[in-house]
């Protein structure tokens, strides 16, 4: 038998099959399981029964290498390759999830929940912002940033003086013409 162009339906156990192939039910003894209580014949039948189901399920084997081998030449001259077959499968996968109702509602919990924290971020930055610009206008910060100006204008005038030579100590603050311009950083 060539088992190759042998057309099987692998749908239904019997259909195609030759007539010998087909499943013969094997009947028990009424006593239980049947182990031990057959005859010498009846154990001959079943041992060649059993020898003709293990050649059929050999030659189903083959039959169906036979069919996975020519479904994946005509994948092959299809275009079909397992990479693209898993691609597509990704993505159908991907599609069935975002239609599923539990993915919507996980995205529209998130959706809303990015709004939020996003409006919260913002509110902080203003809130901020606001404070910083109260604190800058503040007597005290604009006292403190006089005081570090004007010690900043001391080290650099005694440096400059150190270098010009000794400086009297009578001259420990510097004029205003001596006083350099102050940029608009705090510290």
């Amino acid at each position: 038998m060539d088992a190759p162009s042998q057309d099987i339906n692998l749908n239904s156990p019997n259909k195609g099959l030759p007539e010998h192939m087909i499943d013969v039910p094997v009947d028990t003894p009424a006593g239980g399981d049947g182990v031990g209580v057959l005859s010498e014949v009846e154990t001959e039948e079943l041992k060649s029964e059993l020898i003709k189901v293990e050649d059929e399920i050999a030659t189903l084997r083959q039959v169906l290498a036979a069919k996975e081998k020519h479904a994946a030449e005509i994948k092959r001259k299809l275009g079909l390759t397992t990479f693209n077959e898993l691609k597509q499968n990704l993505s159908k996968g991907w599609q069935d999830v975002q239609a599923s109702n539990a993915y919507k509602k996980t995205s529209a919990t998130l959706s809303t929940a990015g709004s939020k924290t996003s409006s919260a971020i913002s509110s902080v930055g203003s809130v901020l912002s606001r404070t910083l610009g109260e604190i800058k206008e503040s007597p005290t910060f604009k006292s403190f940033e006089e005081s570090v100006g004007n010690l900043k204008a001391k080290v650099i005038g005694n440096e400059n003086n150190a270098k010009d030579g000794y400086q009297s100590p009578t001259a420990t603050s510097p004029t205003a013409e001596e006083k350099l311009p102050q940029d608009s950083a705090p510290f």
